[in-house]
């Protein structure tokens, strides 16, 4: 993690009022807190707390709470709402990392697969649905180059992907 990058500076800079300092749970879903851009600075260095044994990590009510540290090279700002920046964040314990933190797992497999000889290597496969706000079908018509693709997922489309990916917009 890089700490010399100042968080309230680049709030300034971007024109952020807000942060989401996020984590992802045992199950896959994020969960975050949303942090006034002028408290982010303890919460650079401290961490924000959460009750751990509600979050989906292996925790009881009888475990400390757990705290997470964002991670500023990970800063964007939401597009959809660009007052917001997002971070992603390490989990830490008593001072020190949790093991079953997803992000901390996969810090140390990949430290691990560096020491053997590996590089880690990964991609994102990027799914969505385009729909009608009613759920209403819409017959979708695909042609160009990614016609052969979109017109498998025709069943799944409501709206004309060449004219959504054209500039075009959607009913």
């Amino acid at each position: 993690m890089d700490m010399t990058i100042d968080l309230h500076a680049k709030a300034a800079e971007l024109g952020l009022k807000y942060f989401l300092i996020s984590y992802t749970d045992l199950f896959g879903a994020q969960r975050a807190k949303l942090v006034p851009a002028a408290a982010i600075a303890g919460m650079q260095q401290n961490g924000a707390g959460f009750a751990g044994f509600a979050t989906w990590l292996d925790l009881s009510p009888a475990d400390p709470d757990m705290f997470a540290i964002p991670d500023p090279t990970t800063l964007i700002a939401l597009p959809w709402k660009p007052e917001v920046g997002w971070l992603a964040a390490d989990i830490h314990m008593n001072g020190a990392p949790m093991a079953q933190g997803p992000r901390n797992v996969l810090q140390a497999v990949v430290a691990q697969a560096r020491d053997a000889g590996f590089a880690m290597k990964s991609g994102v496969e990027c799914e969505f649905f385009l729909t009608l706000p009613d759920g209403s079908e819409h017959e979708v018509h695909c042609t160009g180059p990614i016609s052969g693709r979109l017109n498998a997922l025709r069943g799944s489309l409501h709206c004309d992907p060449d004219s959504a990916l054209n500039g075009g917009s959607c009913p």
